[in-house]
Protein backbone atom coordinates (compact mmCIF):
# COMPACT_ATOMS: atom_id res chain seq x y z
CA UNK A 1 0.00 0.00 0.00
CA UNK A 2 1.55 3.21 -0.84
CA UNK A 3 2.76 5.51 1.60
CA UNK A 4 0.65 8.71 1.20
CA UNK A 5 2.32 10.28 4.07
CA UNK A 6 6.08 10.05 2.79
CA UNK A 7 6.53 13.58 1.54
CA UNK A 8 5.34 14.86 4.80
CA UNK A 9 8.15 13.12 6.23
CA UNK A 10 10.97 15.79 7.17
CA UNK A 11 13.94 14.64 6.15
CA UNK A 12 16.99 13.57 8.37
CA UNK A 13 19.33 16.29 8.93
CA UNK A 14 23.50 15.40 8.22
CA UNK A 15 24.74 16.23 12.27
CA UNK A 16 26.44 19.48 12.35
CA UNK A 17 29.87 19.60 12.57
CA UNK A 18 31.74 20.15 15.66
CA UNK A 19 33.07 23.54 15.83
CA UNK A 20 36.87 24.08 15.92
CA UNK A 21 38.14 25.61 19.13
CA UNK A 22 38.99 29.03 19.91
CA UNK A 23 42.81 29.07 20.74
CA UNK A 24 44.71 31.54 22.50
CA UNK A 25 48.58 31.61 22.73
CA UNK A 26 49.40 34.13 25.96
CA UNK A 27 53.13 35.33 26.04
CA UNK A 28 53.73 38.21 29.02
CA UNK A 29 56.78 39.80 28.29
CA UNK A 30 59.48 41.93 29.58
CA UNK A 31 62.67 43.16 27.90
CA UNK A 32 62.29 40.63 25.00
CA UNK A 33 63.08 42.48 21.65
CA UNK A 34 65.27 39.58 20.35
CA UNK A 35 63.18 36.51 20.97
CA UNK A 36 59.53 37.52 20.60
CA UNK A 37 59.61 37.72 16.92
CA UNK A 38 61.21 34.51 16.83
CA UNK A 39 58.60 33.07 19.41
CA UNK A 40 55.49 34.40 17.30
CA UNK A 41 57.06 32.72 14.24
CA UNK A 42 56.92 29.59 15.93
CA UNK A 43 53.87 29.50 17.32
CA UNK A 44 51.70 31.03 13.75
CA UNK A 45 53.91 28.12 12.29
CA UNK A 46 52.66 25.17 15.00
CA UNK A 47 48.80 26.91 15.66
CA UNK A 48 48.03 28.80 12.26
CA UNK A 49 44.29 28.99 13.99
CA UNK A 50 45.32 30.46 16.99
CA UNK A 51 45.26 34.16 18.44
CA UNK A 52 48.39 35.31 19.77
CA UNK A 53 48.51 38.05 22.38
CA UNK A 54 51.64 39.44 23.60
CA UNK A 55 51.09 41.32 27.25
CA UNK A 56 54.21 43.58 27.93
CA UNK A 57 55.48 44.23 31.31
CA UNK A 58 57.09 47.78 31.43
CA UNK A 59 59.82 46.84 28.55
CA UNK A 60 62.35 49.31 28.29
CA UNK A 61 63.21 48.12 24.91
CA UNK A 62 62.30 47.34 21.92
CA UNK A 63 59.63 44.60 22.97
CA UNK A 64 56.01 46.39 21.67
CA UNK A 65 57.58 47.31 18.53
CA UNK A 66 59.08 43.70 17.60
CA UNK A 67 55.66 41.63 18.64
CA UNK A 68 53.56 44.60 16.76
CA UNK A 69 55.62 43.92 13.65
CA UNK A 70 55.58 40.24 14.01
CA UNK A 71 51.88 40.26 13.85
CA UNK A 72 50.67 39.55 17.75
CA UNK A 73 47.87 41.19 19.29
CA UNK A 74 49.79 43.43 21.89
CA UNK A 75 49.02 44.66 25.25
CA UNK A 76 50.28 46.32 28.46
CA UNK A 77 50.37 45.49 32.35
CA UNK A 78 51.98 47.92 34.14
CA UNK A 79 52.03 46.61 37.70
CA UNK A 80 55.70 44.65 37.59
CA UNK A 81 55.55 40.85 38.03
CA UNK A 82 54.81 37.71 35.77
CA UNK A 83 52.27 36.68 37.96
CA UNK A 84 50.18 40.29 37.86
CA UNK A 85 50.43 39.58 33.89
CA UNK A 86 49.39 36.61 33.83
CA UNK A 87 46.12 37.66 36.17
CA UNK A 88 45.72 40.31 33.93
CA UNK A 89 45.91 37.97 30.56
CA UNK A 90 43.54 35.29 32.11
CA UNK A 91 40.63 37.98 33.02
CA UNK A 92 41.06 39.97 29.30
CA UNK A 93 41.34 37.14 27.06
CA UNK A 94 38.69 34.81 25.91
CA UNK A 95 39.42 31.52 24.46
CA UNK A 96 38.54 27.99 24.53
CA UNK A 97 42.15 26.68 25.04
CA UNK A 98 45.16 29.02 26.78
CA UNK A 99 48.85 28.57 25.55
CA UNK A 100 51.12 30.18 28.49
CA UNK A 101 54.51 30.01 26.81
CA UNK A 102 57.31 32.55 28.36
CA UNK A 103 58.41 35.22 25.44
CA UNK A 104 62.24 34.10 25.59
CA UNK A 105 62.24 31.50 22.92
CA UNK A 106 63.37 28.52 25.00
CA UNK A 107 60.45 26.00 24.72
CA UNK A 108 59.35 23.80 21.72
CA UNK A 109 56.56 25.22 19.57
CA UNK A 110 56.23 22.66 17.96
CA UNK A 111 54.61 20.83 20.99
CA UNK A 112 51.70 22.94 21.29
CA UNK A 113 49.50 21.16 19.05
CA UNK A 114 50.41 17.59 20.91
CA UNK A 115 49.89 19.39 24.15
CA UNK A 116 46.38 21.00 23.15
CA UNK A 117 45.32 17.22 21.24
CA UNK A 118 45.61 16.16 24.70
CA UNK A 119 43.83 18.61 26.87
CA UNK A 120 40.87 17.75 24.36
CA UNK A 121 41.20 13.98 23.59
CA UNK A 122 41.48 12.90 27.65
CA UNK A 123 39.16 16.25 28.31
CA UNK A 124 42.28 17.94 30.77
CA UNK A 125 42.15 20.97 32.49
CA UNK A 126 46.43 21.34 32.86
CA UNK A 127 48.73 19.81 30.25
CA UNK A 128 52.43 20.87 31.25
CA UNK A 129 55.32 20.69 29.27
CA UNK A 130 58.39 19.33 30.68
CA UNK A 131 61.66 20.16 29.74
CA UNK A 132 63.84 18.03 28.26
CA UNK A 133 67.54 19.19 27.43
CA UNK A 134 70.09 17.57 24.75
CA UNK A 135 72.94 16.43 27.36
CA UNK A 136 75.90 18.25 25.64
CA UNK A 137 73.81 22.06 25.56
CA UNK A 138 71.79 21.19 29.18
CA UNK A 139 74.25 23.57 31.23
CA UNK A 140 73.58 26.63 29.27
CA UNK A 141 70.05 26.31 28.70
CA UNK A 142 68.95 24.89 32.04
CA UNK A 143 71.88 25.82 35.22
CA UNK A 144 72.18 23.09 37.52
CA UNK A 145 71.31 25.34 40.06
CA UNK A 146 67.61 25.65 38.93
CA UNK A 147 67.42 22.33 38.29
CA UNK A 148 68.40 21.49 41.59
CA UNK A 149 65.92 24.20 42.96
CA UNK A 150 63.51 22.99 40.56
CA UNK A 151 63.84 19.50 41.93
CA UNK A 152 63.65 20.20 45.34
CA UNK A 153 60.80 22.71 45.14
CA UNK A 154 58.68 20.31 42.68
CA UNK A 155 59.57 17.44 45.55
CA UNK A 156 58.42 19.58 48.29
CA UNK A 157 55.21 20.56 46.69
CA UNK A 158 54.64 16.49 45.36
CA UNK A 159 54.88 15.30 49.03
CA UNK A 160 52.56 17.69 50.34
CA UNK A 161 49.55 17.96 47.79
CA UNK A 162 50.39 14.67 44.93
CA UNK A 163 52.59 13.43 42.71
CA UNK A 164 51.13 14.07 39.91
CA UNK A 165 53.34 16.51 38.31
CA UNK A 166 57.41 16.36 38.14
CA UNK A 167 58.31 19.70 36.56
CA UNK A 168 56.14 22.36 38.87
CA UNK A 169 57.96 25.40 37.49
CA UNK A 170 57.47 24.91 33.87
CA UNK A 171 56.45 28.24 32.13
CA UNK A 172 55.27 26.23 29.55
CA UNK A 173 51.46 25.21 29.77
CA UNK A 174 47.91 24.53 27.91
CA UNK A 175 45.03 25.39 29.77
CA UNK A 176 41.30 24.91 29.56
CA UNK A 177 38.49 27.68 29.72
CA UNK A 178 37.51 26.68 32.66
CA UNK A 179 40.66 26.50 34.41
CA UNK A 180 41.40 30.11 33.45
CA UNK A 181 38.65 31.12 34.97
CA UNK A 182 38.15 29.55 38.01
CA UNK A 183 41.77 30.30 38.76
CA UNK A 184 42.27 32.86 41.40
CA UNK A 185 45.92 34.62 40.36
CA UNK A 186 47.46 35.67 43.64
CA UNK A 187 50.80 35.71 42.69
CA UNK A 188 53.13 38.28 41.94
CA UNK A 189 56.03 37.18 40.35
CA UNK A 190 57.22 34.08 38.90
CA UNK A 191 56.04 31.76 41.82
CA UNK A 192 52.72 31.82 39.56
CA UNK A 193 53.55 28.67 38.10
CA UNK A 194 53.79 27.23 42.29
CA UNK A 195 49.72 28.42 42.35
CA UNK A 196 49.05 26.70 38.72
CA UNK A 197 50.20 23.58 40.38
CA UNK A 198 48.66 23.43 44.16
CA UNK A 199 45.73 25.04 42.34
CA UNK A 200 45.07 21.87 40.12
CA UNK A 201 46.50 19.29 42.65
CA UNK A 202 44.42 20.81 45.58
CA UNK A 203 40.97 20.23 43.64
CA UNK A 204 42.48 17.17 42.00
CA UNK A 205 41.66 18.68 38.57
CA UNK A 206 42.51 16.29 35.16
CA UNK A 207 46.08 16.85 34.86
CA UNK A 208 48.69 15.56 32.11
CA UNK A 209 52.58 16.20 31.21
CA UNK A 210 53.97 16.01 27.17
CA UNK A 211 57.92 16.26 27.00
CA UNK A 212 59.05 18.79 25.29
CA UNK A 213 62.47 20.15 24.31
CA UNK A 214 64.26 23.17 26.04
CA UNK A 215 67.22 25.42 24.90
CA UNK A 216 69.55 28.21 25.56
CA UNK A 217 67.97 31.65 24.69
CA UNK A 218 68.80 33.27 21.73
CA UNK A 219 72.10 35.80 21.95
CA UNK A 220 71.56 39.09 23.01
CA UNK A 221 68.78 37.96 25.38
CA UNK A 222 68.96 38.04 29.33
CA UNK A 223 67.06 36.20 31.50
CA UNK A 224 64.95 37.95 34.43
CA UNK A 225 65.29 35.06 36.72
CA UNK A 226 67.33 35.39 39.98
CA UNK A 227 68.39 31.97 41.06
CA UNK A 228 68.43 32.68 44.63
CA UNK A 229 65.57 36.01 44.79
CA UNK A 230 62.85 34.20 43.38
CA UNK A 231 64.00 30.64 44.63
CA UNK A 232 63.27 31.79 48.08
CA UNK A 233 60.17 33.62 46.70
CA UNK A 234 58.96 30.16 45.78
CA UNK A 235 59.82 28.43 49.18
CA UNK A 236 57.76 31.15 50.88
CA UNK A 237 54.94 30.90 48.39
CA UNK A 238 55.21 27.29 49.06
CA UNK A 239 55.01 27.33 52.74
CA UNK A 240 52.50 30.09 52.72
CA UNK A 241 49.95 27.33 50.15
CA UNK A 242 50.44 25.04 52.79
CA UNK A 243 49.67 26.92 55.67
CA UNK A 244 46.42 28.02 53.50
CA UNK A 245 45.51 24.33 51.52
CA UNK A 246 46.61 22.84 54.72
CA UNK A 247 46.33 24.16 57.90
CA UNK A 248 45.64 21.26 60.10
CA UNK A 249 49.22 20.09 58.59
CA UNK A 250 50.87 22.85 58.99
CA UNK A 251 49.27 23.81 62.72
CA UNK A 252 50.11 20.74 63.96
CA UNK A 253 53.74 20.50 63.03
CA UNK A 254 54.36 23.68 64.68
CA UNK A 255 52.07 22.60 67.76
CA UNK A 256 54.19 19.27 67.81
CA UNK A 257 57.66 21.57 67.56
CA UNK A 258 56.15 23.88 70.77
CA UNK A 259 55.40 21.01 72.69
CA UNK A 260 58.51 19.40 72.00
CA UNK A 261 60.74 22.27 73.50
CA UNK A 262 58.38 22.25 76.89
CA UNK A 263 59.37 19.70 77.38
CA UNK A 264 63.04 19.85 76.47
CA UNK A 265 63.07 22.41 78.83
CA UNK A 266 60.54 20.37 81.70
CA UNK A 267 62.88 17.33 81.77
CA UNK A 268 65.40 19.12 83.94
CA UNK A 269 63.02 20.59 86.06
CA UNK A 270 60.99 17.31 86.66
CA UNK A 271 64.11 15.55 87.69
CA UNK A 272 65.02 18.20 90.53
CA UNK A 273 61.76 18.54 91.34
CA UNK A 274 61.46 14.50 91.91
CA UNK A 275 64.68 14.67 93.79
CA UNK A 276 64.66 17.99 95.91
CA UNK A 277 61.03 18.66 95.79
CA UNK A 278 62.20 22.20 94.91
CA UNK A 279 61.94 23.96 91.30
CA UNK A 280 64.76 25.75 91.26
CA UNK A 281 63.69 27.82 87.63
CA UNK A 282 60.80 29.17 88.18
CA UNK A 283 61.12 31.03 85.16
CA UNK A 284 61.98 28.19 82.73
CA UNK A 285 58.99 26.31 84.58
CA UNK A 286 56.69 29.02 83.86
CA UNK A 287 58.59 29.40 79.69
CA UNK A 288 57.75 25.37 79.46
CA UNK A 289 54.02 25.93 80.84
CA UNK A 290 53.21 28.37 78.57
CA UNK A 291 55.10 26.62 75.02
CA UNK A 292 52.28 24.06 76.07
CA UNK A 293 50.26 25.84 76.24
CA UNK A 294 50.74 27.53 72.68
CA UNK A 295 51.13 24.21 71.11
CA UNK A 296 47.63 23.08 72.03
CA UNK A 297 46.28 26.56 70.64
CA UNK A 298 47.96 26.04 67.44
CA UNK A 299 46.53 22.60 67.11
CA UNK A 300 43.15 24.43 67.87
CA UNK A 301 43.77 26.55 65.15
CA UNK A 302 44.95 24.14 62.42
CA UNK A 303 41.27 22.57 63.20
CA UNK A 304 39.37 25.27 63.04
CA UNK A 305 41.36 26.47 60.01
CA UNK A 306 40.49 22.84 58.18
CA UNK A 307 37.30 23.71 58.59
CA UNK A 308 37.39 26.76 56.51
CA UNK A 309 39.70 25.71 54.20
CA UNK A 310 36.98 22.78 53.42
CA UNK A 311 34.62 25.67 52.92
CA UNK A 312 36.74 27.54 50.45
CA UNK A 313 37.61 24.28 48.40
CA UNK A 314 34.15 23.67 48.27
CA UNK A 315 33.59 27.15 46.78
CA UNK A 316 35.92 26.94 44.35
CA UNK A 317 34.98 23.91 43.02
CA UNK A 318 31.49 25.28 42.74
CA UNK A 319 33.28 28.39 40.38
CA UNK A 320 35.08 25.49 38.74
CA UNK A 321 32.48 23.06 37.99
CA UNK A 322 30.25 26.06 36.81
CA UNK A 323 32.03 26.47 33.63
CA UNK A 324 31.88 23.97 30.62
CA UNK A 325 34.57 21.50 29.95
CA UNK A 326 36.58 21.17 26.83
CA UNK A 327 33.96 18.89 24.33
CA UNK A 328 36.42 19.64 21.34
CA UNK A 329 37.57 16.92 18.36
CA UNK A 330 41.21 16.72 18.94
CA UNK A 331 41.33 16.47 14.55
CA UNK A 332 40.70 20.00 14.59
CA UNK A 333 44.52 20.21 16.09
CA UNK A 334 46.86 19.22 13.80
CA UNK A 335 50.29 17.87 15.11
CA UNK A 336 53.46 18.35 12.61
CA UNK A 337 54.21 14.72 11.13
CA UNK A 338 57.76 15.69 11.73
CA UNK A 339 58.00 16.32 15.44
CA UNK A 340 60.03 14.51 17.48
CA UNK A 341 60.31 13.59 21.32
CA UNK A 342 62.80 15.17 23.08
CA UNK A 343 64.35 11.79 23.26
CA UNK A 344 64.78 10.88 19.27
CA UNK A 345 61.70 9.30 19.22
CA UNK A 346 58.91 10.46 16.79
CA UNK A 347 56.03 11.99 18.44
Amino acid sequence: MPDFHAEARPATLPPLAAPAPRIAVLIPCYNEEVAIPRVIAAFRAALPQAVIHVYDNNSRDRTVEAARAAGAVVRQESLQGKGHVVRRMFADVEADAYVLVDGDDTYEAAAAPEMLRRLFAERLDMVTGIRVTEEAKAAAAYRPGHQLGNAVLTGMVRRVFGDRISDMLSGYRVFSRRFVKSFPALASGFETETEFTVHALELKLPVGEVRTAYKERPAGSASKLSTYKDGFRILRTILILVQRERPLMFFSAAGGLLLLLAVLLAVPLIRTFLATGLVPRLPTAVLSTGLVLLSFLSFACGLILDTVTRGRQEAKRIAYLAIPGPDFDPAHIPVPCDRRDPQGQRA
